[in-house]
């Protein structure tokens, strides 16, 4: 499911518990400008312009955009979710909000709003306590309806076949660099219906022990590990998976490890029931990961939340106390990284259910040799 082609009843419910929500939490108006919120609630993505678009919602009334009028065209009507107010070349866009906003005490301003906009608001509406979108709008998005699992899902599959055709040895990789590879990488993500690459990370030998290298001109040998961590936009949802190759006989020492990340990953995994908390799953891995005495090499958080965006809440990490709930979803991808000699990871995209954990990543997770 796209934002961009949801039904209007879909923005009408999630304004409907957005409000809920400002209620709640003292909030008079949410401001959303550019960012993953706006198509969210609106099924529109404003191009990252210097020229002001933003959704105003009140706390009671109706939700009005406001959008430079040359953009005007682009954006799809949604008969009672918003109004449209576009503005000219001329006007003040930051006046038209501020108008829009008055007599307003506390208000939500987006994530990613960028902090222009916001210095330019500041003059116009005084005595106003500011606060994150995320609170409002956050616990929202973390909670994934039907069509927006299926489309977790249908992206999954996708990048899911294209880890089967790098554990067959369909995508060579000796003799090529990391470079042709993550391109290689990148069209077969959009050959398989994504709009859009996210990224292609491809990591030979030492290079590996680097959890985000850039693929560069280094060429892949025999007898080395490989990392591959790749995904995409694919209407509308993001996928990402990471799975490792050795390109010959495998190392005892990249054996022994590897054997302890897969078994980290999966109780990670298991431990992801609905009313555990997102640390106790970050626990779950690194403990494993630890007592086999890897414990330093285990450098990041074990997982983040994705839906429209590659990386949003819940994330599962340490100190993060947030109890799972249904339709929460996230990555859960330890990794293990050996400065100068090799790193690996290992990682599946979960939902959590009432009935359990499900993985929508399901390609071979052995560390295969190609």
């Amino acid at each position: 499911m796209s934002s961009e082609t949801a039904d209007a009843a879909v923005y009408l419910d999630r304004l409907d518990r957005v409000r809920a929500t400002m209620e709640a939490e003292s909030v008079d108006t949410l401001l959303i400008s550019v960012g993953h919120d706006l198509p969210y609630l609106t099924g529109y993505t404003a191009m990252p312009l210097e020229r002001l678009t933003m959704l105003v919602v009140p706390r009671e009334g109706d939700a009005t955009m406001v959008i430079p009028g040359l953009e005007r065209a682009r954006v799809v009507e949604q008969p009672g979710v918003f109004d449209i107010v576009p503005w000219g070349e001329t006007d003040d866009p930051t006046a038209i909000v501020a108008r829009l906003a008055a007599g307003s005490k506390r208000i939500a301003v987006g994530d990613q709003m960028w902090a222009r906009f916001l210095v330019e608001l500041l003059p116009h509406l005084r005595d106003v306590e500011y606060t994150r979108s995320v609170d409002v709008v956050g616990p929202l998005r973390m909670r994934k309806d039907r069509a927006e699992i299926d489309a977790l899902a249908a992206a999954g599959a996708a990048v899911d076949t294209i880890a089967g055709e790098l554990q067959r040895g369909e995508i060579p990789l000796v003799g090529r660099t990391e470079a042709d590879v993550s391109a290689h990488i990148g069209r077969r993500i959009i050959e398989e219906g994504h709009q859009k690459v996210n990224f292609a990370i491809v990591a030979a030998g030492e290079n590996a022990a680097s959890p985000h290298h850039h693929a560069g001109d280094r060429v892949i040998r025999k007898n080395e590990i490989v990392l591959c961590d790749f995904g995409g936009t694919m209407n509308g949802y993001c996928s990402d998976t990471t799975r490792c190759f050795f390109t010959g006989e495998i190392a005892s020492d990249v054996a022994e490890a590897y054997a302890v990340l897969h078994e980290a990953q999966a109780a990670a995994v298991r431990a992801a029931t609905v009313g555990t908390p997102c640390q106790d799953v970050d626990r779950a891995a690194r403990s494993i990961i630890a007592e086999a005495g890897f414990g330093d090499y285990f450098i990041h958080r074990t997982g983040h939340g994705i839906g429209l965006e590659e990386h949003e809440d819940p994330y599962i990490v340490e100190g993060n106390e947030r109890p799972l709930e249904a339709g929460h979803a996230f990555s859960v991808e330890p990794g293990i990284y050996v400065p100068g000699k090799w790193g690996m990871r290992l990682e599946d995209i979960v939902v959590a259910t009432e009935s359990g954990p499900v993985p929508v990543n399901n390609s071979d997770h052995s560390l295969v040799a190609v």
